[in-house]
């Protein structure tokens, strides 16, 4: 083979390889699109209005993660089944969105965190690397990491929407959050930064529980909370 020959085919290899990552980014675009829109859907629940309708939000987000499930089994065509860690940075990100999305849906229903499995299921693809387009353990703990300050925003906005026991209830959340993530030995560089960002979210939490005790309306929310039971 002549040298020509040779970088012919190698060029044939580089066009295949660019055709590939042309199409994932195609169906990439499309999941970041339907990711802003259920942001945008779950953003409400920051409103004072929106406190009412947090259950008909979030039963519309989960109509959405449809085309999400739609749109991810799509993308699972568009590259060799055994390649996914050499093209994961194309969907990284809006992985890692989406998983925040479908947590700060599981918390606002049940003010629980949603387990990697049930993310996994949310988004209709596998929780176990061996089989095949799968939730990677850090893809799933960068999404929760985004959850905690959503959480934080939250508790601010629920002080002002007059909702004063909220605040309490995710503050006990993030606090056994904050103690999970210290049980792991966190090596990804970009994850430990994430991770050392939720001491930040603990402070922030704790300084509007801080408040609530200094003007009284703490034990205001424990006397609401307990006339809800």
């Amino acid at each position: 083979m002549s040298v020509s020959d040779m970088f012919i085919a190698l060029q044939g290899v580089l066009t295949a390889d660019q055709d590939i990552r042309e199409e994932i980014r195609k169906v990439v675009q499309a999941l970041e699109q339907t990711a802003r829109e259920i942001l945008t859907l779950l953003q409400g629940v920051h409103q004072g209005a929106g406190f009412q309708d947090i259950p008909k939000k979030c039963q519309k987000a989960r109509e959405h993660f449809g085309t999400v499930r739609t749109q991810l089994e799509s993308l699972k065509t568009k590259f060799p089944a055994d390649q996914y860690y050499r093209f994961h940075e194309h969907w990284r990100f809006v992985l890692q969105r989406l998983v925040f999305l479908a947590a700060f849906v599981v918390y606002l229903e049940s003010e629980m965190l949603v387990t990697r499995e049930a993310v996994a299921e949310i988004l209709g693809i596998e929780a176990d690397r061996e089989r095949g387009f799968h939730l990677d353990i850090e893809d799933y703990l960068s999404g929760v990491l985004t959850l905690a300050s959503e959480l934080a925003r939250l508790a601010v906005n629920s002080v002002t929407a007059g909702d004063y026991s909220r605040p309490l209830r995710i503050s006990t959340f993030i606090n056994e959050l904050d103690s999970g993530f210290r049980l792991l030995n966190l090596k990804n560089d970009s994850l430990r930064k994430r991770y050392d960002g939720l001491k930040y979210d603990v402070k922030k939490i704790e300084e509007v529980v801080y408040d609530l005790s200094i003007r009284g309306l703490n034990k205001e929310a424990t006397v609401g909370a307990g006339g809800e039971k």
